[in-house]
């Protein structure tokens, strides 16, 4: 029965492939401008609506080029309760900004983070506030093509990549897989860490990269967890029982990094981006207190954390300890300095050429 659904949905994701097609070729034939700015300009994005693991990645960038370059981060604040342009400081809250661009912003204070609907206005205010900026990251901005970026880095799940899926509501895709070709260079993200060489070149050759297209394979890695609050480190008895709160596009990556230590774990999920409300820590209350076992703890992704931070008065009421697990990306086969190395040419080549 849903997969008849399902094919009843195909006539609407031929017809969203048209619209995105066209428009496409509107920008690819300048029937629609697309700004260009005096400056480095590397976006991150996906063909898919979500789930990719985008987010480590662009905190990889930052880490990779905070220290040498006066960097920023432009989101545009994906389910934020304000408008326009934002630059965060030290009142921002994830409600302000959205819950990304804020993880971005605790993480790393020394980095301009700003958020804005229309990338192509928000860049010359950013700039106005933050002359000295060197190089800014978009982030999410594959289809948002209003800014041409010097670099595109489009990021695609191995366990949904973009080869086999269609438009949606059909599929996962916001445009049709030919999309890739505007790619300076593609990830394939989520890969098992024991990716074996064979596989590589199978998914490299299923994606078919075009002259001067660099391919490359990251996994997630796992930190070690700490205390929401407090940011210190909080270690796990080996016969605790965890309940996983997320409210992210795909969780399981992470449930089944939770299972591998052996122990139990439970899943209380919500929608992606989700902003919690009162009711629901009393709902995280209640399936705490109902798990089986002596020792219990939540735990929850950085994501979460900063929209739960939104609650803090009525966690420390409820006495809620939450761990959260941070996670990064790790590149593949030995390719991270490549990969480094790629994107400093990138960087310093547009700053001597316009010097």
């Amino acid at each position: 029965m849903l997969n008849y659904l399902k094919i009843l949905l195909y006539p609407f994701s031929l017809l969203y492939g048209l619209v995105m097609w066209t428009r496409n070729r509107f920008y690819d034939n300048k029937v629609l401008t697309a700004v260009e700015f005096d400056l480095p300009v590397i976006a991150v994005g996906n063909l898919s609506v979500g789930g990719t693991g985008k987010t480590p990645h662009v905190e990889y960038l930052i880490r990779l080029l905070k220290d040498r370059f006066h960097t920023a981060t432009l989101s545009r604040g994906y389910n934020r309760r304000t408008k326009g342009y934002l630059l965060a400081d030290e009142n921002s809250t994830a409600s302000q900004l959205g819950d990304e661009p804020m993880q971005f912003h605790q993480k790393y204070p020394d980095i301009s983070v700003c958020v804005g609907e229309e990338r192509m206005l928000a860049i010359p205010q950013l700039l106005m506030e933050r002359h000295d900026t060197q190089v800014i990251l978009l982030d999410d901005a594959f289809q948002h093509r209003s800014v041409k970026p010097g670099m595109n880095i489009m990021i695609t799940d191995y366990s949904r990549r973009f080869t086999k899926d269609h438009v949606v509501p059909f599929g996962r895709l916001r445009e049709g897989r030919k999309g890739y070709e505007r790619a300076n260079c593609i990830i394939v993200s989520k890969c098992p860490p024991q990716l074996s060489l064979a596989e590589k070149n199978a998914i490299r050759q299923e994606i078919n990269p075009l002259p001067g297209q660099h391919v490359y394979f990251t996994t997630l890695q796992y930190g070690n967890l700490y205390d929401m609050f407090s940011g210190e480190p909080i270690t796990v008895p080996a016969a605790t029982t965890l309940l996983l709160v997320a409210g992210i596009a795909r969780p399981e990556p992470l449930l089944q990094e939770l299972k591998s230590s052996n122990r139990e774990v439970f899943l209380l999920s919500f929608p992606d981006h989700y902003y919690y409300a009162g009711h629901d820590l009393d709902k995280i209350q209640r399936e705490l207190n109902n798990l089986p076992g002596d020792n219990k703890m939540v735990i929850t992704t950085e994501k979460d954390a900063v929209r739960l931070q939104l609650l803090a008065p009525q966690l420390r009421e409820r006495n809620i300890t939450i761990a959260v697990m941070p996670v990064e990306i790790s590149f593949l086969f030995g390719e991270g300095d490549s990969f480094n190395n790629y994107i400093f040419d990138y960087v310093e080549r547009f700053g001597s050429n316009h010097d």
